[in-house]
């Protein structure tokens, strides 16, 4: 039989002690165990729905991986390379490679009535995955490229709609030039916002069909192949030789380990014009996303300690107020000849029970919170500037885990020092303590 456990059993449970003078401290420390929790349950949710937001978007736009010219400056005005069924082939047999599609871009100005604007076209081909589309898609419906012929439809954003007055089914004009200005007449079927501006404000989504014809390229002339891979985040062992001839071995994400088998299946093999394929990662396409993204583990890393700090404290004076009150009980377990270690553990297993108390209301609260942001959307975001309009959510059940196992340990640890007090206290003043 624990004695510890069973003495901190009969002092935290006794009916008794639910009246007496320590109640107030000992409420208020665990209701600052549960908000600490909550708000760690919140931000960690609050972030990893944020990241997972705008890195799918970016994705959908731009895809895991892109293959292109090397030639290309960060323009979209791009120079061919050839892609032919081989070379589709060949990187689609990649493992975790999920699809391989061709694309085109050219920058165009779109011309109505009373207004013009600035994009760019981004034509793609009929074996493009359309659900980042699909699920972002406001009135009509995504291309159908199945026929023979270019088809004049495009998708546009509600930006760019609202922004032109244009709607579905209206017709306008984009102009690109060039050495002779090329004109095509397109009609709206689809419109879709994703509230990421920096897309939604410029693209169009076209038959790369056009692209090729007012570029005179040939058909298995492209601007680039965009790659889709299943779990990027995936890490993989990866074996390399550094430059002082030693085997390395370390851990990758997935989306460098395929990016370097696509590098691999293509660097050094010019197609039949001398050009050589580029071979980029997302990450590598907007490196100003992804760091700001990962600049935001760092504000969850300060709440975190923020958090357990306060909650910590909060538990410090509320074992220092049960010791004192249990001054005299204290004495006669002394007197009895039990240890201070183990009279130290019945403060501490009491101050299990307080923070077990305080983490399940903790958790209760923290999971209420995002699941009733996820379901609602109550919370808005300016969509301008954080590229959502309501506050995401993601609950990762590992993370979910670890912030309560942390919570207690760091807890727990915090306490041991303070319970030293324990040691100094003498039976025999004890006893006679009032």
């Amino acid at each position: 039989m624990n004695l510890s456990l069973h003495i901190a059993r009969r002092l935290h449970f006794t009916r008794e002690g639910k009246k007496n003078i320590s109640r107030p401290a000992v409420r208020i420390a665990t209701v600052g165990i549960a908000v600490g929790l909550a708000v760690m349950i919140a931000a960690v949710s609050v972030v990893i729905g944020f990241k997972q937001e705008i890195r799918n978007k970016v994705i959908g736009f731009g895809s895991h991986i892109q293959i292109s010219n090397f030639d290309n400056n960060i323009t979209y005005e791009t120079q061919p390379i050839v892609v032919g069924d081989s070379l589709i082939n060949t990187i689609k047999a990649i493992p975790d490679v999920v699809s391989a599609t061709l694309f085109c871009t050219k920058p165009g100005i779109i011309k109505t009535a009373g207004d013009f604007q600035g994009i760019v076209v981004k034509g793609v081909d009929n074996c493009y995955d359309w659900s980042f589309f699909k699920i972002n898609m406001l009135e009509g419906d995504v291309l159908n490229l199945n026929d023979t012929l270019p088809r004049n439809e495009v998708i546009i954003s509600r930006y760019l709609a609202n922004l032109l007055q244009l709607k579905l089914d209206d017709s306008f004009f984009v102009y690109f030039v060039q050495d002779n200005v090329r004109v095509r007449k397109m009609k709206i079927t689809g419109i879709y916002s994703t509230n990421f501006m920096e897309y939604d404000k410029l693209f169009l989504i076209a038959d790369m069909r056009h692209i090729q014809q007012i570029n005179r390229w040939e058909a298995d002339e492209v601007s680039g192949i965009e790659i889709f891979i299943k779990d990027f985040e995936k890490t993989k062992t990866a074996v390399s030789i550094n430059h002082d001839f030693k085997m390395v071995i370390e851990k990758i994400s997935n989306l460098d380990f395929v990016a370097d088998e696509v590098y691999f299946k293509t660097a050094n093999k010019p197609d039949r014009n001398g050009s050589f394929y580029n071979t980029r990662t997302i990450k590598e396409l907007n490196p100003q996303i992804f760091s700001w993204l990962d600049l935001l583990d760092t504000n969850v890393w300060v709440i975190l300690i923020l958090m357990i700090l306060v909650a910590g404290f909060n538990m410090i004076s509320g074992l220092l107020i049960l010791i004192l009150e249990q001054i005299n009980t204290i004495g006669l377990l002394k007197a009895m000849g039990m240890t201070n270690w183990s009279i130290r553990k019945v403060f501490l297993y009491q101050s299990v029970f307080l923070i077990g108390k305080g983490m399940l209301w903790g958790n209760i609260i923290g999971i209420s919170l995002i699941a009733i942001q996820y379901s609602t959307g109550i919370i808005p975001l300016n969509p301008d500037i954080y590229y959502v309009s309501t506050i995401p959510v993601s609950v990762n059940l590992l993370y979910l885990l670890l912030l309560n196992i942390g919570s207690l340990i760091c807890s727990l640890l915090m306490l041991i020092a303070p319970s030293y007090i324990i040691t100094k206290i003498f039976p025999a003043k004890a006893i006679k303590f009032e």
